[in-house]
C-alpha cells in the first residue's frame, strides 16, 4: 500500500471518499472507523485498488494472488484489470463478480449478488460500463459490453442485456425501462423500490 500511495498521492483522497460513501449511504453504521474495521465491502474495494495498481505495473502474479485472496475472504471476484472510480459503495458485497474490462465510475452503489459479466467466450472489451451515480440492486446481472447510463437504477434481480439510458429505472428478466430513476443520484439515495415507476407507461413495454 505504501508504494501505491507514494506513486499516486490522490489515492488517499479516493479512500476517504470511499469511507464517506459508507457513512452517507449505510444507516447501519454511524462512525467513520466502521468501514475500516468491519466492512468487507470496503475492504474488497481497497484490496482491488491495490491489485489494479499492481496489474498496471506489470506485477500480474501478485495482482491475481490478491484477487484470489479477496475472493476467499470477502466472497467477491473482481478481476484486477477492472476499473473503479471513487465513492464506490458495496453494500454486503457477498457474491459480487466484476469482469476484466468492466468500468465502474464515481459514486456508484452496488448490492450483493451482482454480476458485471460477459456474454460468453468473446475476447476484448466485453464487460459493462457503469456510469456515474448508478444504483444496482441485489442479484442484478448486467452482461456484455453495454453502458448503464448516468444516474440510472437497476432493480433487484434484473437481467440487463442492452444499454440503459441516463436517469432510467429498469427491472425484469430481461430488463425493461419502467420509468425514470426519480433523483439526481440514485446511488446516494439508496431507494431500491420502484415506487411510481412500476406503474408508468413503460411497465409493459419492450425489453431494452
Amino acid at each position: 500500500f505504501d508504494a501505491m500511495f507514494e506513486a499516486n498521492p490522490e489515492w488517499s483522497h479516493i479512500v476517504r471518499v470511499d469511507i464517506q460513501a459508507v457513512y452517507d449511504r449505510d444507516p447501519a453504521y454511524s462512525r467513520f472507523m466502521d468501514p475500516i474495521l468491519y466492512l468487507k465491502g470496503f475492504h474488497a474495494i481497497q484490496t482491488h485498488r491495490l491489485a489494479h495498481w499492481l496489474y498496471k505495473e506489470g506485477r500480474k502474479d501478485f495482482a491475481y494472488y490478491l484477487q484470489s485472496r479477496s475472493s476467499s475472504i470477502f466472497q467477491t471476484d473482481i478481476h484486477p484489470a477492472a476499473k473503479f472510480g471513487s465513492g464506490l459503495f458495496l453494500d454486503h458485497a457477498t457474491g459480487l463478480v466484476v469482469g476484466e474490462t468492466a468500468v465502474i465510475e464515481d459514486n456508484v452503489s452496488i448490492l450483493h449478488g451482482v454480476t458485471l459479466g460477459g456474454t460468453g467466450k468473446a475476447s476484448g472489451d466485453r464487460h459493462p460500463k457503469i456510469r456515474h451515480g448508478v444504483l444496482i440492486g441485489a442479484g442484478a446481472k448486467i452482461l456484455g459490453n453495454i453502458e448503464v447510463g448516468n444516474c440510472s437504477k437497476i432493480a433487484a434481480g434484473s437481467v440487463v442485456l442492452k444499454p440503459v439510458p441516463n436517469n432510467a429505472t429498469v427491472a425484469g428478466v430481461p430488463a425493461k425501462v419502467v420509468g425514470e430513476s426519480g433523483c439526481s443520484e440514485p446511488s446516494r439515495v439508496m431507494d431500491q423500490t420502484l415506487g411510481e415507476a412500476a406503474f408508468g407507461e413503460h411497465m409493459y413495454g419492450e425489453g431494452i
